[in-house]
């Protein structure tokens, strides 16, 4: 079937013959150096290509100049240096088949003016982007000469890294930034008629083939309808592709729809989790149904059956799966071995994003091997020597990767839960109608731990007797959290958690105030589902903003729900007490700034302040353990196997994961048993 499926066709795009339809598309996820694809960033593109990609394109916005500040991790093309780093990068994909790809840009005003080398950033006119804030310089002629000329430099270094093509960047970046007049208020011969608007871009272009030559592939990722009052528009958007593609100068067009230059629109171009699968599909076909170019397009297609929908329809000609691909990078090789079923899936979780946004680097939610594949492994290597009896307790995240993991090396892995079902916090996340694809990460871990003959047994509150009868040589806990109200000076017990809420322990209420000290989608997921109800709604948080670390591409979701929904939102207050009242519950209020304080009196009152270690058993079992329970940070920092011996009389090393340990994410949940069992 592998033979005949339409992903796995080759592609002929002018010279190059790519070996499949799958495309993963430019973007940056912040492993570079100081600008330069080393070493890291060449081992994560090279798992793409070893995984079986047909094109992957690397270097999201590289960048063509050195006034264009780095703003999220950005490569710099703007030098001869990054020539070897390319050239070394280039060699590793194309030795495992694929082709690969550069994107290029000049940021414009999509970037500060307070980074880099502190110069304005530039724009047809002086229109402030919302995201980046600053305040552009308008360009004038000689600006508009010099970046020209950087454009054309960036491709011919391009060209000598051995590269097989480039992307250049035109949606809400400089390329595209002189085809509106709603940014381009230009009198010149750079604005009013569309000939004049689309003078720079084919400057630019005609540069390009000047350094390159006419053989080198050149495509657009562009936008066709910015949708919006006064953007550009399909009609438009078309118009420009068209005469692009007349004139010969490029070779292929990624579609895309929408604006990046604020938070709610950068959304609806990157949708995450609850949005539909492939919301831009349809309108990539009618595009390609007049345009007589290649066509590539991703947006939101995460799994293989969209993606192969999208060639099999004649929707594109390469489909992009991109952060399919950061969550596994086989996928290729999978589907022609027969292994589509293994296929780790992006469930659109968006963290990739939100990390790379907030912290400058990218990871995925839960396969922590992306983005550190010099140190961590996609693909587990068994044991040589002797395997081992190893109990896991705890199916969440940070338990089935234990067991999976643990199982994958060959050992005879044993995983007890509590419940009647894997999943965890995880399952409780699901539990609301925009994150239920969630349930993706433990559904496949589970099915992997399945597939390995991993020992499952629910319904079991294991008592180290339990644990002991098993005779382990290794024993995981993988407890897990509970949600944590002992932060409160008085009236723990009159709080509702979002735990309660979403497992439907308790009821919704009329009246409610939800304070939330984590600022991820535990309360804002929860605050959804309480609205839903029909609750009147006050969010109360000691952060400045709500959901204060949610991402951009996430956040505006919610805060959209809130506002269609009159809730209440309140910041920089914190919640110190609860009391009874004859009316309610008297929730105390404490002002960070002033430190005075107010009462609310609602129906209920729901927390979220993360989870506190379910760790009993842990205890319990600490001093029968060789270790001690001891983790050697050293050795798990540096990769190294876990090799403390504490006791003598011992007869198991004893180990703790994920929230078992303290209250944190999913991902580093999985990470912590990733990095811990692929050595055991």
């Amino acid at each position: 079937m592998s033979a005949e499926d339409p992903l796995l066709q080759p592609y002929q795009l002018k010279h190059l013959k790519i070996r499949n339809r799958i495309l993963s598309t430019a973007h940056e996820p912040g492993y570079g150096r100081d600008g330069m694809p080393d070493s890291r960033y060449q081992a994560y593109q090279e798992e793409r290509a070893r995984g079986g990609i047909g094109l992957t394109m690397f270097g999201g916005s590289a960048l063509v100049a050195r006034e264009s500040p780095r703003v999220f991790g950005n490569l710099d093309l703007a030098d001869d240096a990054v020539i070897p780093y390319m050239q070394t990068l280039a060699e590793r994909i194309h030795h495992h088949g694929a082709a690969a790809m550069c994107q290029i840009s000049h940021m414009g005003r999509r970037a500060s003016a307070y980074e880099g080398h502190w110069l304005p950033t530039l724009w047809p006119s002086s229109v402030r982007e919302p995201a980046h804030r600053s305040f552009p310089k308008t360009m004038e002629t000689y600006d508009i000469a010099r970046v020209v000329k950087a454009y054309g430099q960036a491709a011919r270094r391009c060209l000598q890294s051995a590269l097989d093509g480039i992307e250049i960047e035109s949606y809400g970046h400089l390329f595209d930034s002189f085809w509106t007049p709603r940014m381009n208020f230009r009198r010149d011969q750079y604005g009013g008629s569309l000939d004049n608007r689309l003078r720079f871009s084919f400057e630019v272009l005609e540069e390009i083939r000047k350094q390159v030559g006419g053989e080198f592939i050149i495509g657009v990722r562009m936008v066709f309808d910015e949708e919006r009052e006064d953007g550009l528009n399909l009609d438009e958007g078309m118009e420009i592709a068209s005469r692009f593609a007349a004139s010969g100068m490029i070779d292929f067009i990624n579609v895309i729809k929408g604006h990046v230059d604020t938070d709610q629109g950068l959304s609806r171009v990157i949708p995450n989790m609850g949005t539909p699968s492939a919301p831009q599909l349809e309108f990539t076909r009618a595009i390609k149904a007049e345009l007589d170019i290649p066509i590539f397009h991703a947006a939101r297609i995460n799994d293989v059956a969209t993606a192969r929908h999208a060639i099999a329809t004649r929707c594109v000609d390469l489909v992009g799966m991109t952060r399919a691909h950061m969550a596994d990078p086989h996928i290729a090789a999978k589907i022609a071995r027969g292994e589509e079923s293994n296929i780790r899936p992006c469930v659109g979780v968006g963290y990739c994003l939100d990390r790379l946004y907030g912290l400058g680097i990218s990871f995925c939610a839960h396969n922590p091997a992306t983005g550190r594949e010099e140190t961590m492994p996609h693909s587990i290597t068994p044991v040589a020597g002797t395997a081992r009896k190893i109990v896991v307790v705890g199916a969440g995240p940070a338990g089935l990767e234990a067991a999976r993991v643990c199982a994958e090396r060959g050992h005879d892995v044993v995983l007890f839960e509590a419940t009647d079902r894997p999943g965890g916090q995880v399952a409780i996340a699901a539990r609301v109608e925009r994150r239920r694809e969630i349930i993706g990460i433990t559904d496949w871990l589970y099915a992997q731990c399945q597939r390995l003959a991993v020992v499952t047994r629910f319904n079991q509150y294991v008592e180290s007797a339990d644990v002991l009868a098993e005779q382990p040589d290794i024993v995981i806990v993988a407890t897990g959290g509970q949600p944590n109200t002992e932060f409160l000076a008085e009236g723990s017990e009159l709080v509702t958690t979002t735990w309660d809420i979403l497992t439907n322990h308790s009821p919704v209420a009329a009246d409610v105030l939800l304070f939330d000290d984590h600022g991820q989608h535990q309360a804002m997921s929860c605050a959804e589902h309480m609205i839903s109800s029909g609750a009147r709604l006050e969010i109360a948080t000691p952060d400045r903003a709500i959901g204060q670390e949610l991402g951009s591409t996430t956040y505006p979701v919610y805060l959209n729900t809130f506002h269609q929904h009159n809730v209440s939102m309140t910041t920089l207050v914190r919640l110190v007490a609860v009391r009874r009242r004859a009316d309610g519950l008297a929730a105390v209020l404490r002002s960070e700034l002033t430190g005075s304080q107010a009462e609310r009196v609602v129906d209920q009152v729901v927390v979220e302040h993360g989870t506190l270690p379910v760790d009993d058993l842990y205890f319990t079992l600490k001093e029968r353990s060789i270790n001690l329970g001891e983790l050697d940070v050293e050795a798990m920092i540096d990769n190294e196997p876990q090799a403390i011996e504490r006791n003598a009389k011992g007869k198991f090393k004893l180990f703790r994961v994920g929230d078992a340990v303290a209250s944190r994410n999913i991902h580093s949940a999985i990470y912590d048993s990733l990095r811990l069992c692929k050595d055991l």
